[in-house]
């Protein structure tokens, strides 16, 4: 099986159950690799962990919600998988560079990360390594 084939199964399984708890233990497991076989496979190819690339996702999510919805910001963070709304405050400003309440009275929904789609190489898609500041997202 070529690390394509590993990789969109990857995909697959985190858009499925973005939902849920991921830890890699449980990826893994699911998906019959070793964790450690998966995560390095996935950072070779993507120049992104397994763990950015699925916070990443959580946190354009959240930002979606904070933009077309007006749920709390608490909740929108328990949603996204943070245990607090500090905690999620943290990230999300990593990420767009605002804090949420911010981010919603701009009013304007921008993902700073899109998923990945099979293409023929991993390698010449950027759109993570660019999302991420242009550096290595490890």
């Amino acid at each position: 099986m070529n690390n394509q084939t590993v990789i969109k199964k990857i995909l697959d399984y985190i858009e499925n159950h973005i939902d849920e708890d991921l830890p890699l233990d449980k990826i893994a497991n699911e998906l019959n690799y070793s964790k450690f076989y998966l995560e390095r496979i996935f950072k070779e190819e993507t120049d992104c962990t397994i763990y950015k690339y699925i916070q990443g996702q959580r946190l354009t999510s959240a930002a979606q919600k904070l933009v077309e919805t007006e749920k709390p910001i608490i909740e929108i963070a328990y949603e996204a998988h943070y245990t607090s709304q500090q905690a999620f405050t943290f990230a999300f400003n990593n990420l767009y560079h605002c804090s949420p309440q911010a981010y919603r009275k701009m009013g304007v929904f921008y993902p700073k990360q899109t998923k990945l789609s099979m293409i023929s190489s991993f390698k010449e898609y950027s759109a993570i390594h660019s999302l991420w500041g242009g550096r290595s997202a490890a």
